[in-house]
Parts: C-alpha cells; sequence; structure tokens
C-alpha cells in the first residue's frame, strides 16, 4: 500500500528546507550543550567522591573555574541556539506569507458568508510562534533523553531502570494527552472561529443593529456561541491541566524516589554519595525536555493543527499558472460562450453568455435580481475562472496576463464600497506605495469626487476610518469610482454603480463614464435604474443566468418596448411569449412587464434630446428595481 504525500505540504517542506543550514547549527548547537549538560552531575560527582575524601582545596578550586567556564560557553550556545530559532521562524514565516496571504484571499473568495473560517495568516503566526519557543528548542533536546538514561544505567542499572520506566509513563499519558484532546480541540477551535466571525460581522453592521433596535437579539445570539466556545475551551482546559498537573507531580516524585533509590544503593555499598545526586540531576535533565513538551502541549498541538490546516490551504488553492507580461491592452473585450460556478458550488450562476465590446463603447446589462449581473462581473474582472467558455482582452484570456499586472487594467467598482485602513488618497492609488499626487488627484476629478474629498479636515490624507463616519454612501461609492479609475484602466466595470447616488451623484457617474469612454476605456454597466443607460451604445439582457438579448441600445429597447406597445393598442399588457419581454421583469407577469418597458421607454426619450428628457422626468419614476419585480409599482412606471 502506498502513501501520498498530501497537497500543499511539499510547499511547506520547501519553506524549511530553505533553513536547513541554520537547522543544521542548531543541531550542532543542540549536541554540545547536551554534552555540557553533564557538568553539573559531574562537578557533583567529583566534589562528594574526590574533593571531600582528599580534602583538597586546590582540587576544588581548579574545578570550580573549570565549571565557571564550562556553564558560561554554555549558556552562550543557549542563548545562540534561542536566536537561530527565532531567525528561522521569521525567516519561514517571511517566505511563506505571500503565498499563504493570496491563497487566504481565493479561499475568502470561496467561502463567501463564511469567510470568517479563513485563517491562513493566524495559522502561520501559529507556527512562528511554536518555531520561536522553547519547545521547539525541547525538540532538539528530546533525541538526547536516551543518552542521559544511558549514563544512568552506568551509574547502576536500577536508577537507569526507575527513570527509564517513569520517562516511559510520561511519554504514554502525553501521547494518551493528544489521542483524547484531539476532538475536543478541534471543536474548541471551530467554535472560537466562528464566535469571532460573528462578533466580526455583527461589529461591521453597528449602524444597523442600533437603527433597528437589534443589540439585544445581536448580543444573545453572539453570546450563545461565546458561551458554547467558552465552555468547549473549559473542557480542553480543564483535560490539558490534568494530564500537565500529573506529569509535573509524578516528575517531582520520581526525582524524589531517584533520590530515594540512590540512598538505598549507597548504604548497601553499591553507589557512591556523589554518584546518588548525579544521578538525580541526570535524572531531572533527561525527563526535562518531556516536562516542557507536556507543559506547552495545548501551544504544540495547535501549531499542529495550524500546520495541517495551511496545507489543506495550500493544496486547496494552487499556485496560479505564470501570466505573460502582455502590453497593455486596448479595452478590446470578446466574450464567448461563459460560464461561471461560483467557488465550491456545482450549479452554474451564469451560462451561454457571447457579447463583443470595442475601445470606447459602453455596454448596460440589465436583468433581475439573481440574473448574474455580479457573476459575470466576478469573471470579467478576473475574480472568477470562467467555468466555460472564454474571456479574453485584446485577445488574449484574462488568465494569460500576470495576476500582477491584470488589476492595473481593470476597473473595478463593487455593489458594496469598503475602504481600506489607510489615506483616502493611499484607497484611490489602490494602496501603490509609489503612486504620485498627480494620477491620485486625476482619478479623483475624472470621478467628480475631487471637490468632496478636499472639503473633508485632512483632504485626500483623511484617514479611511475617519472619514468612514463622515462620509454618506453615495459618497463613499463615487470614492471607489475614483479608485476604479485610478492609472486610466483599459476596461471598466461597474457593478451597480448608482444604487446609492443622489441626482449630484448620478450626473457625476455620466460625466466619469462620458471621461472614460472618451478616453478609449471600455465600460461595462450592470444596473437595475434605467437613467445610466443613456450613457450605452450597446446593451445585454440576462435572465436567470442566461443572456436573451444583445446588441445596440435601441434595437434592444425597441423589442423590449414592443409589448408596452401592443399593450397601449388596447390589446392588453401583451408579454412575449418566452416571457422576457420587458426590463428586469419576471416571466408571467404582465404588469411588471408594462413598468420595466417604460423605465426603457424614459431612457430613449433621454438619448433624443432635453425636451424628450424632461418628457422623461414625467415618465420613469420607477428608480428601484423591486418596484419592476414586485408587481406594485406598474402604475408608476406606465408611460402616460
Amino acid at each position: 500500500m502506498t502513501t501520498s504525500t498530501p497537497p500543499g505540504r511539499p510547499e511547506l517542506r520547501k519553506a524549511l528546507a530553505v533553513n536547513w543550514p541554520l537547522v543544521s547549527f542548531v543541531a550542532v548547537f543542540s549536541v554540545f550543550l547536551n554534552i555540557l549538560m553533564l557538568t553539573g552531575p559531574i562537578f557533583m560527582l567529583q566534589v562528594y567522591d574526590r574533593v571531600l575524601a582528599s580534602r583538597s582545596v586546590e582540587t576544588l578550586a581548579v574545578m570550580t573555574l573549570l565549571v565557571v567556564f564550562l556553564f558560561a560557553v554554555m549558556g552562550i550556545l543557549d542563548y545562540s541556539r534561542d536566536r537561530v530559532l527565532s531567525r528561522i521562524a521569521t525567516r519561514c514565516n517571511l517566505h511563506l506569507s505571500r503565498r499563504v496571504f493570496s491563497a487566504n484571499l481565493r479561499a475568502m473568495d470561496l467561502a463567501g458568508s463564511g469567510a470568517a473560517g479563513c485563517n491562513g495568516p493566524r495559522d502561520l503566526d501559529s507556527v512562528r510562534r511554536l518555531m520561536a519557543s522553547p519547545v521547539a528548542a525541547a525538540m532538539f533536546d528530546l533525541p538526547f533523553t536516551p543518552f542521559f538514561l544511558a549514563f544512568l544505567f552506568l551509574l547502576h542499572p536500577a536508577l537507569g531502570v526507575l527513570a527509564l520506566g517513569g520517562g516511559g509513563l510520561i511519554i504514554l499519558m502525553s501521547v494518551l494527552n493528544h489521542v483524547l484532546s484531539r476532538s475536543i480541540s478541534r471543536e474548541a477551535d471551530t467554535a472560537r472561529a466562528a464566535t469571532g466571525g460573528l462578533s466580526n460581522r455583527l461589529q461591521s453592521d453597528s449602524d444597523t443593529l442600533r437603527g433597528l433596535g437589534m443589540q439585544d437579539a445581536a448580543f444573545d445570539r453572539w453570546f450563545a456561541q461565546h458561551v458554547d466556545a467558552q465552555a468547549k475551551d473549559q473542557i480542553l482546559g480543564d483535560r490539558q491541566s490534568k494530564f500537565s498537573t500529573f506529569t509535573k507531580t509524578f516528575r517531582q516524585l520520581l526525582q524524589s524516589l531517584m533520590l530515594a533509590l540512590g540512598a538505598w544503593l549507597v548504604l548497601r555499598g553499591e553507589l557512591t554519595a556523589g554518584a546518588m545526586i548525579a544521578a538525580s540531576i541526570l535524572m531531572g535533565r533527561a525527563l526535562q525536555p518531556v516536562e516542557l513538551i507536556v507543559g506547552r502541549w495545548a501551544m504544540l498541538q495547535g501549531a499542529a493543527q495550524s500546520w495541517a490546516r495551511l496545507g489543506d490551504l495550500l493544496a486547496r488553492n494552487p499556485v496560479p499558472a505564470t501570466g505573460m507580461d502582455l502590453p497593455r491592452p486596448s479595452g478590446r473585450l470578446g466574450v464567448k460562450s461563459a460560464a461561471a460556478i461560483p467557488p465550491g458550488e456545482k450549479m452554474p450562476t451564469l451560462r451561454g453568455i457571447d457579447f463583443d465590446l470595442q475601445p470606447g463603447e459602453v455596454m448596460g446589462v440589465i436583468g433581475a435580481s439573481g440574473s448574474g449581473k455580479t457573476s459575470l462581473a466576478r469573471i470579467l474582472t478576473g475574480s472568477w475562472a470562467p467555468a466555460a467558455g472564454t474571456v479574453r482582452l485584446d485577445g488574449a484570456s484574462i488568465q494569460q496576463y500576470r495576476e500582477d499586472r491584470i488589476g492595473a487594467y481593470i476597473g473595478y467598482l463593487p455593489q458594496t464600497v469598503r475602504l481600506f485602513d489607510g489615506t483616502i488618497g493611499e484607497n484611490i492609488a489602490r494602496l501603490h506605495p509609489d503612486a504620485s499626487d498627480d494620477k491620485i488627484v486625476q482619478a479623483a476629478k475624472n470621478a467628480c469626487a475631487h471637490d468632496m474629498i478636499v472639503a473633508l479636515p485632512m483632504g485626500y490624507h483623511t484617514p479611511a476610518r475617519m472619514a468612514g463616519s463622515q462620509l454618506s454612501g453615495g459618497q463613499m461609492q463615487r470614492i471607489g469610482l475614483a479608485r476604479a479609475l485610478y492609472g486610466k484602466p483599459a476596461l471598466l466595470v461597474l457593478d451597480e454603480p448608482n444604487a446609492s447616488l443622489d441626482a449630484e451623484g448620478t450626473q457625476a457617474l455620466e460625466q466619469a463614464v462620458a471621461k472614460a469612454r472618451a478616453d478609449g476605456c471600455s465600460v461595462i454597466i450592470m444596473t437595475h435604474r434605467p437613467g445610466i443607460l443613456r450613457q450605452c451604445n450597446k446593451l445585454l439582457v440576462l435572465n436567470k443566468g442566461r443572456q436573451v438579448d444583445f446588441g445596440p441600445r435601441e434595437e434592444v429597447l425597441k423589442k423590449r418596448l414592443a409589448p408596452v406597445v401592443s399593450a397601449d393598442s388596447g390589446n392588453g399588457p401583451a408579454v412575449r411569449a418566452d416571457g422576457l419581454g420587458r426590463l428586469g421583469g419576471t416571466a408571467g407577469s404582465a404588469r411588471p412587464s408594462v413598468a420595466a418597458a417604460g423605465a426603457a421607454r424614459a431612457v430613449a426619450l433621454r438619448s433624443r434630446g432635453p425636451a424628450m428628457g424632461q418628457a422623461a422626468a414625467n415618465v420613469s419614476p420607477v428608480q428601484d428595481p423591486a418596484a419592476m419585480t414586485s408587481g406594485g409599482g406598474a402604475a408608476a412606471g406606465a408611460p402616460p
């Protein structure tokens, strides 16, 4: 039977292999350290058996000086070994940090709402703490335990048997501790992660909790998980404390038994008094690493679990294929038979997507909630690899570009904008340390956010955390738009960019899209609201993850308006046979069809000029997708 190496473990072993020269130094230091540990017992043996018997002060003085020198050397070696172990831990951590961080981001994408369980960096830090702790040094000392036991056997076989039996019992109890604590340790880790994740989510939505009076209910839910986690932690702590206390007490008892056995052998004339004292010290040295490992068993067990999780994390998120440093794309986008399956899922949320976009074109993507607009945004930006088909930028698939370069060519505005730790300017610059002020200000001006930012207390240097309490959702979205526009990307993907914007913000968004279009940037706008569609020259219509229409805006709008024209002629609210003759509606509902088509008519009127645009203001008061799909807003969206 063959056993295969778990995927991901070779990467971890490679990180350790980089430090083999330092590990060899630690091993050599450990050899000399453990030899020097015989200094105390041998000195005791000589003092009792030679110095006291000969009453020689000169011998005592020379031996004392020698012992001082040897202990000084031992201290220097011990200190040096600890420093080298600390540097090994740091080097391993730094070697794996980027890889683990990247894999953790991918895992969080996969986990979605369960992203709080992705703890790659924390697991890596847990391993680092173990490698820099005295437990690591004890692991190097442990192989020398048989050496000290052999020395005890040389003094007297009975002493060796007692030490061997006692040490074996301690090791047996350690193994039993590991076996019995393994399951409860995993349960405690899972409970702690769940509690921490829930706490983070609740704290991030503190405004909602206070606004809806949910504090008590939220606390009760968190407290229930917290109590469960504390209970599991207490069970684990009690169990490990039981074994730790037994080990400590038994080791002290064993040392006293060793002294008693030595005294009995002295009385029988089979051992000298010096050997009796030396045997007691030797047994303490032999069992010292065992006792230290057992005492820090929780740390060792936690690091072992972290190591296993890191291996699984790296295995589930392999290093992506290295792309090429391709030239900056012009923005020509081609999507062929593309499908999207969320990571970890089996059912596609998007399938059969075909369209093309030339530089400077703007395409609107419309459809009801759950139609696949956000899934499309994720495969266009490279967050998800297409499950089928291709997504090509200037003829090359997104995956062919280097991962660290493709982001500079794509601007992405997600539905929910979050600012990272740093200043407003650093957030706009995508946290690039060498970003120029000119590029930051230009991106803000292109997003029509410059005046808003300079009005803040510290302008572009305002910390994001401070600004978070002063900015509205619409203002945050405009900063997110500036971040998306930074560096003049070739492709701009906007997911519901006007969801939180007022009239001024909407006007600023339209100006930003017009400017990006004039600069030759291809723009894709996912939206429920029809107002922004007048900036588009192409429309893509999605329904339940499938493409149902694509083409020039006027042609698509004409098709979408056809059922309502038939309804206005007195024949009733006609609906296309496929149930998709409306914008953002749901199959089988005629009234939403009228409302959505009325909104589409408003877009068409706006695109024909100011006069028609003014009339459109009276035609399309429906601005919320819910009104298009709920069936209750048909009258408001119907043509006058």
